[in-house]
């Protein structure tokens, strides 16, 4: 009794219990969710694959008829399973299959973002009286920008940029592996992290790095974009990037540094082996 007496006084706080229940759940639901793209991935091989390949990519309805099919499909399915990110992660190993093509899975994935602003929408039905107006239009802000986000990156086709940037991003992945775990550090921790850090320190600091920076990518896209269809107009010392240093323009060096670093550990363990007891 003495013991539990003490451990009851030695309890952790209501933050540090809520901090290890939170990374728990991260590592439950990243794990189920792991399992889950390797599961689908084994079932969904050989006949199977050719079957649905045959039935989704292909058949009677026209193709812009198909994508908006997988638009409303995305949407019902998400609304039903109350969870965009179980959605899409079961896509995963449809698209490294075969089964389902880049460009039917756009539709499907747009879809899904629709289909996850039903959770808000019931979440604030069933909001109490004096809440029930702010809530409903919080949700419904949530569904118009994904709604509108919708409009604006999949009706009219040469808007379709996110097809593009995925593709290309896929191949840099498949080529460097590294490459994907910085890009989730880089855009999904780092960035939003400055932001975020900017924003505390002011507008006009944030004008006045934002700016800039934002200025330069539309200048790069610009130029690259001149680059590939029409370098006749840009000054002969633009017309492509080889006046850059390597690093800036090839990801080779740091996939050579990675290597070498990793070798370097791997070596380094086999000259130093852990005892045994």
């Amino acid at each position: 009794m003495e013991r539990i007496h003490l451990f009851a006084n030695s309890s952790l706080s209501d933050l540090a219990i809520g901090l290890i229940l939170l990374v728990c759940s991260l590592l439950v639901l990243c794990g189920c969710l792991m399992l889950l793209v390797k599961l689908l991935n084994s079932m969904l091989k050989g006949q199977v694959s050719n079957v649905i390949n045959k039935i989704i990519n292909t058949g009677k309805p026209p193709s812009f008829v198909k994508s908006y099919l997988a638009l409303l499909a995305g949407a019902g399915m998400t609304f039903l399973v109350q969870s965009s990110s179980v959605f899409t992660s079961a896509l995963t190993p449809l698209v490294g299959v075969g089964v389902i093509s880049l460009e039917r899975v756009y539709p499907l994935t747009l879809g899904s973002n629709l289909g996850t602003t039903g959770t808000a929408l019931l979440a604030a039905l069933a909001s109490r009286a004096e809440k029930l107006a702010a809530a409903t239009q919080v949700a419904l802000c949530h569904f118009f920008f994904n709604l509108f986000g919708i409009l604006l990156w999949y009706p009219i086709p040469a808007t379709r940029l996110p097809i593009r940037m995925a593709s290309a991003l896929g191949k840099c992945a498949a080529r460097y592996r590294w490459f994907a775990v910085l890009y989730l550090v880089l855009f999904f921790l780092l960035f939003p992290l400055v932001v975020f850090v900017l924003s505390m320190a002011g507008w006009k600091v944030l004008t006045g790095i934002g700016v800039p920076v934002i200025i330069l990518i539309i200048s790069v896209a610009t130029i690259n974009f001149l680059q590939s269809r029409r370098p006749e107009f840009l000054p002969p010392k633009l017309q492509n990037w080889n006046f850059l240093p390597v690093w800036l323009t090839s990801l080779q060096p740091m996939d050579d540094l990675i290597t070498w670093v990793t070798l370097w550990c791997r070596q380094t363990r086999g000259r130093y082996p852990p005892n045994s007891t």
